[in-house]
């Protein structure tokens, strides 16, 4: 249970996909000009990472690396089809990006082409690289860390959307206007979540 909290709290605050790798910045800069937006594309973000991650991890452990086919039986044991991983993530992330077209129409009708560019999101393929990296030991742990990664890039978004319909108003000097502030604005979040960067659970 300590480790599932510490894999949550670590992947929204420390490894947060946005502040910490700056992963996922196209949709992130595209998008958060309005919260409602925002928040949708956030929320499908966490979905897609929550149900790909745990299957990216049952494929990489029980099909793809070395070894990972012995349950087959022993001559299998040799058999390594790691070189697959990618395009098979690929793969799955795509489908699930469809089944949230398919089953989210007014989502898709506000995001218009940004919903169907979820599929090259560098955040969410990023999760899964990450869970490769990381080397999870079980299939609970890389879920939570799907649902904490999601809900870390929703929380970034977010909070951009939640300052960029606050600076329509302000006075911001004409050469800074639009993604010069924006990457000045995400520059000073990313500094304030390092503040999380020794944190221990």
């Amino acid at each position: 249970m300590e480790e599932l909290l510490s894999t949550f709290v670590r992947s929204i605050f420390v490894d947060n996909m946005i502040f910490a790798y700056y992963l996922g910045m196209c949709s992130f800069l595209a998008v958060s000009k309005n919260v409602k937006t925002a928040l949708g594309l956030g929320m499908a973000v966490t979905f897609i990472l929550t149900c790909t991650l745990p299957i990216n991890y049952m494929l990489e452990n029980y099909v793809l690396k070395e070894g990972a086919l012995q349950w087959l039986g022993a001559e299998f044991a040799g058999v390594n089809l790691s070189f697959l991983a990618f395009i098979i993530f690929i793969a799955i992330i795509a489908s699930f990006t469809q089944l949230v077209e398919k089953f989210a129409p007014a989502l898709y009708a506000s995001l218009g082409i940004f919903l169907p560019l979820i599929a090259v999101n560098c955040a969410i393929l990023g999760g899964s690289l990450f869970m490769q990296q990381k080397a999870f030991p079980n299939v609970g742990v890389a879920t939570v860390y799907g649902l904490g990664s999601g809900i870390g890039w929703m929380l970034a978004i977010v909070g951009m959307a939640a300052i960029r319909e606050k600076l329509a108003y302000s006075d911001i000097p004409k050469p800074l206007k639009g993604l010069g502030i924006t990457f000045i604005i995400t520059g000073l979040m990313g500094m304030a979540f390092m503040c999380f960067s020794g944190l221990k659970i």
